[in-house]
C-alpha cells in the first residue's frame, strides 16, 4: 500500500490526545474528511521533536481547511501521554498522536523498518473518499517542513474542488492553474 491513489486499509489505534481520555481512532473516522497521517520514528528521540513541534504551528491553520493530523509511531499511547507531560516542545500539541504498537499502520502505508520495529519518517495525506493524495518519505536525519505540506495540501484540496485545474510548481492559494490541453503541449 502506501502509494498515490490507493485507499487507506482498515486499522483501529488507540490514540493519546491532550486533555482528553484515551480513544480509539480507525479509517471509518478518517472517511469524509482530508487528514494527514504523520509518521516518525520513536518518541523522546532527536529530529521528531522538532519535526512535530513545526507541525503543531500550523495545526489551527490545518484545522481550518478542514484536516486531522495524526501523530504515529510504534510507540504505545501511554508513551505519547508520558512524552506529553515531559516535553516542552510536545506539552505544546494539539493533534492526536496513535499508538501503533502491533504496526497495523505502520504496516499498511508500508512504512515499518522489520529490523528495528519502527516506522519511517512518512506523510500521507489522504482524502475524504480514503485515497492517498500526497505522500512524503525521508531519510532518519531529514525532517520535513509544514510549510511545504500545508501548501501541497492547498492545492490538492483546489485540484479535488476544480476538475480539469492543475496546480504547478510553487503554486500558491490565488496563483494561476492550468487546464491540461492539446494548446499547452510544448508551450510551457
Amino acid at each position: 500500500m502506501g502509494t498515490i491513489g490507493t485507499t487507506i486499509k482498515p486499522f483501529k489505534a488507540t490514540a493519546f490526545k491532550a486533555g482528553e481520555d484515551f480513544f480509539e481512532v480507525t479509517d471509518e473516522d478518517v472517511k469524509g474528511k482530508w487528514a494527514v497521517f504523520f509518521f516518525y520514528p520513536a518518541d523522546f528521540t532527536f529530529v521528531c521533536p522538532t519535526e512535530l513541534e513545526d507541525l503543531g504551528e500550523h495545526y489551527d491553520q490545518l484545522q481550518k481547511l478542514g484536516v486531522e493530523v495524526y501523530g504515529v509511531s510504534t510507540d504505545t499511547h501511554f508513551s505519547h501521554k508520558a512524552w506529553h507531560d515531559t516535553s516542552e516542545r510536545i506539552g505544546k500539541l494539539k493533534f492526536p498522536f496513535l499508538g501503533d504498537q502491533l504496526h497495523t499502520l505502520s504496516k499498511n502505508f508500508d512504512v515499518l523498518r522489520e529490523d528495528m520495529g519502527l516506522a519511517d519518517r512518512a506523510t500521507f495525506v489522504v482524502d475524504p473518499d480514503g485515497v492517498i493524495q500526497i505522500m512524503e518519505q525521508t531519510c532518519e536525519g531529514v525532517g520535513r517542513n509544514a510549510n511545504e505540506l500545508v501548501r501541497k495540501i492547498r492545492a490538492a484540496q483546489y485540484v479535488r474542488e476544480n476538475p480539469g485545474q492543475v496546480c504547478p510548481a510553487a503554486w500558491e492559494e490565488g496563483s494561476e492553474t492550468l487546464s491540461p490541453s492539446l494548446d499547452l503541449v510544448g508551450k510551457i
